[in-house]
């Protein structure tokens, strides 16, 4: 009973610590979040202003060309039909807005994944030492991201985009890392007797063997994405997964069955595109370092 009464306090007293750190970073920060919230939701808004400017049916024709370039022309087909369906749902502008809060997100999770994964992949031991923290992170509850992004950013695109960039970032860092550690070392060798200099030997060796890893990492954020931003509608993100949402809290079956749908097909798309991306880049004359 001590034991327990003892794990209650500490309990109560962390609990009371992170409490604490909020209200501080609330009332001594708030100028602070304001200004992020207005970046997230400024650069949420450009990209679903984008997709929302043409009809429907000359994003499903984009898609369609896209996925006959970069798949093949039975799944070009049959990704711009599937698109024409969430239309004919009545789900267009949840559609878009949920691809532009992926898009959105995943691009800022790129932003900085890339970057940090090529660093710290001619760093292992930095790479060790963040390996707990990446776990810590992929481990944990999505949703446990959304309460901190509520008392901060408040409800709405933004607090969606931030815990969404969170978990989208730890796939891309690590593949990116990867690829670059995986280089040949006879390939390292020839560039080294050759007399090449570091950013040569990054740019024409290096970068060229890690693309195949780097597109599986934006595969894999894109995946993680989807699966935040539907999560993300109970604090009013928008899109499908506010729809689906609204329609569990209603019983609106039907609805939600409609989302959901609509989820599953922008997901499918973009994961092949990005498979196929993956595989032209591992290709000669692509990037690849084949």
């Amino acid at each position: 009973m001590e034991g327990l009464g003892f794990a209650g306090a500490f309990a109560g007293a962390f609990d009371d610590i992170v409490d604490s750190g909020l209200g501080w970073l609330g009332d001594n920060a708030g100028a602070l979040f304001d200004f992020v919230r207005a970046v997230l939701e400024g650069f949420y808004g450009a990209v679903f202003w984008v997709l929302s400017i043409p009809p429907f049916y000359m994003i499903a024709v984009a898609f369609a060309l896209i996925g006959w370039r970069v798949v093949g022309l039975r799944f070009g087909v049959l990704a711009g039909a599937a698109l024409v369906g969430c239309a004919l749902m009545g789900l267009w502008p949840e559609t878009m807005s949920t691809l532009a809060l992926v898009i959105s997100s995943t691009i800022l999770a790129l932003l900085v994944a890339i970057p940090a994964g090529v660093l710290t992949g001619f760093a292992p031991k930095v790479d060790r030492s963040l390996e707990p923290v990446l776990d810590l992170v992929q481990t944990l509850p999505p949703y446990i991201y959304l309460l901190p992004g509520i008392a901060l950013l408040g409800y709405g695109p933004a607090t969606a985009l931030a815990a969404t960039f969170v978990v989208a970032v730890p796939p891309a860092f690590r593949l990116t890392a990867l690829g670059i550690r995986l280089t040949p070392n006879e390939f390292v060798e020839l560039g080294q007797s050759t007399g090449m200099t570091n950013w040569q030997m990054f740019a024409k060796i290096r970068l060229p063997f890690a693309v195949p890893s780097i597109m599986a990492g934006i595969n894999q954020s894109l995946m993680m994405a989807f699966g935040m931003v539907v999560i993300a509608g109970i604090v009013g993100s928008g899109g499908l997964g506010e729809t689906i949402y609204k329609a569990v809290r209603t019983l609106d079956i039907a609805k939600s069955i409609d989302g959901a749908i609509a989820i599953v097909i922008l997901t499918i798309v973009l994961d092949r595109l990005t498979q196929g991306a993956a595989r032209l880049g591992s290709q000669p004359g692509y990037g690849g370092g084949k």
